[in-house]
């Protein structure tokens, strides 16, 4: 074996008081025994992290020309590749960087010592989450709701006769037609595109443009039409426009007509009669339809309670009628229809009736509105029951409800009552807060709880006010601010 002994300079590393400049290695090989791969002699050591305090793409890196050459001998070059490994500058870890690097393959960062238990923020509010529970609207009836989301791709005859603006501007062509001619003119038109039930939506914007006598004529031209007639909707929409308009021919006979007629045909009437002023009308047929036992829709009945209501001498027949529908197992109304026979029932004094549809409706599944609340706190306001009208503000801050002008005025009036100065002036803040202008009755009911306690700068602020917003305060308020002047001098 022959033995080569090499001297490898090394640049001076600074170690106690002396450097060393020089090493010996020995190498060693045989030149009978084959000699092995690179891979196997020197093994592929594991990579350590780069230093990211320094700028690898910065450093002098040598051209393969630098590395290569062509007079060095294969031992030469063995001898380079160690000198390169030991040339550069040894990379000392500290302690904390090793156990981070080693906490990276543990699932876990040590964090530094402090404030640990951080509170994060609450996540938003999903979307889907905030809409209001509820049955999916079925497709049919989204596209007969909506005609605008037809596409452009469906036939021109599904666009025609479901499309409300196609059938609002039929009407208006009827309109601009002469006198002297037939609603068949523009009909004809469009009487392949038109289905059963098209024309209701036409025949009652002629009774909205007052023309009864053009509804009947097209109500007669759709009679020819063997694919638009029969049809209940046409001629429901036609006898309510009729009847409105005081141009419906009753019959003598009117109690055998409505024992036999069709029940939306007699609600229609009883529609058109209420809206036309036939109060007198409405109510009889109301009565035949009891006498023959037959069942008309609570909607109905609201209607004419409201319309009877506004005469005082009619109140013997409201209250009938009201008796009529509590008699009824399958009661059936809208919020706006129960909203308006619990207002009935204040101005009557009926404030039992109101107590009873007010817990029908809740039991019923349905969330009162806010002017179904404002009409309770006034009722048990006017019955003089103050803390029952208190637990339903509660019931309205707790349901969220935006309050009204209406409403304002109401709970205003009901601290008032209570003498409950502070609640009073924090929603009378909260009314300006809101953008409403206070009438004349919130002012005057204010100034009078101020002057019962006796806080006369507070009531000449609210005077300057009342003179701001235009109003003019009536004599006994002044008077009595007058008074209260001389006791506090």
């Amino acid at each position: 074996m022959d033995c080569t002994f090499l001297t490898a300079g090394l640049l001076p590393t600074p170690y106690g008081n002396f450097a060393r400049n020089s090493r010996m290695i020995l190498v060693g090989y045989s030149k009978a025994r084959r000699k092995m791969t690179k891979n196997l002699r020197y093994p592929r050591r594991s990579k350590l992290p780069p230093d990211l305090g320094t700028n690898l793409f910065l450093k002098n890196k040598k051209t393969k020309k630098e590395l290569y050459n062509p007079d060095m001998t294969e031992e030469e070059e063995e001898e380079g590749e160690e000198k390169g490994g030991d040339d550069g500058n040894e990379i000392v870890w500290e302690s904390d960087e090793i156990e981070a690097i080693t906490s990276l393959f543990q699932g876990r960062i040590p964090q530094k010592p402090g404030k640990l238990g951080r509170e994060r923020s609450l996540p938003l509010p999903l979307p889907y989450k905030l809409r209001p529970l509820g049955l999916p609207t079925p497709k049919k009836r989204v596209k007969m709701a909506t005609p605008a989301t037809i596409t452009s791709r469906a036939p021109l005859s599904k666009q025609v006769y479901k499309s409300p603006g196609v059938l609002i501007g039929l009407a208006r062509e009827i309109k601009n037609l002469p006198a002297e001619e037939d609603v068949s003119l523009v009909l004809n038109k469009y009487a392949q595109f038109l289905r059963k039930g098209s024309l209701s939506m036409t025949i009652r914007e002629l009774g909205h443009l007052n023309l009864p006598e053009r509804a009947l004529q097209t109500f007669c031209w759709a009679q020819k039409q063997p694919h638009l007639f029969p049809d209940d909707r046409t001629l429901v929409s036609t006898i309510e426009v009729l009847a409105r308009n005081h141009a419906l021919k009753v019959t003598f006979n009117l109690e055998k007509y409505v024992a036999f007629a069709n029940r939306g045909v007699i609600e229609a009437m009883v529609r058109g009669f209420t809206k036309g002023g036939s109060l007198h009308l409405a109510w009889k047929l109301l009565s035949m339809a009891k006498d023959n036992n037959r069942m008309l829709d609570a909607s109905v009945y609201a209607k004419v309670i409201l319309e009877l209501a506004k005469n005082p001498d009619k109140h013997t027949l409201v209250e009938a009628l009201l008796d009529e529908l509590a008699d009824r197992e399958d009661l059936t109304l809208s919020q706006q229809d129960c909203t308006a026979i619990m207002k009935v029932c204040v101005r009557l004094g009926k404030f039992e009736t109101v107590e009873s549809l007010y817990e029908w409706f809740k039991q019923s599944g349905h969330d009162p509105s806010i002017v179904m609340y404002t009409t309770l706190v006034h009722s048990r306001y006017l019955e003089e029951k103050y803390r029952e009208a208190l637990a339903v503000v509660w019931e309205m801050e707790d349901s969220n409800c935006l309050f009204d002008l209406p409403a304002y005025r109401v709970v205003i009036r009901l601290f008032v009552a209570l003498s409950d100065l502070s609640r009073a002036s924090r929603y009378f803040s909260r009314l300006k807060e809101s953008g409403f202008a206070p009438t004349y009755d919130i002012y005057k009911d204010l100034i009078k709880l101020y002057m019962v306690s006796g806080r006369l700068a507070k009531c000449k602020d609210i005077c300057k006010e009342v003179e701001i917003a235009g109003f003019k305060l009536d004599k006994q308020v002044t008077s009595q601010l007058l008074q209260l002047e001389h006791k506090k001098r």
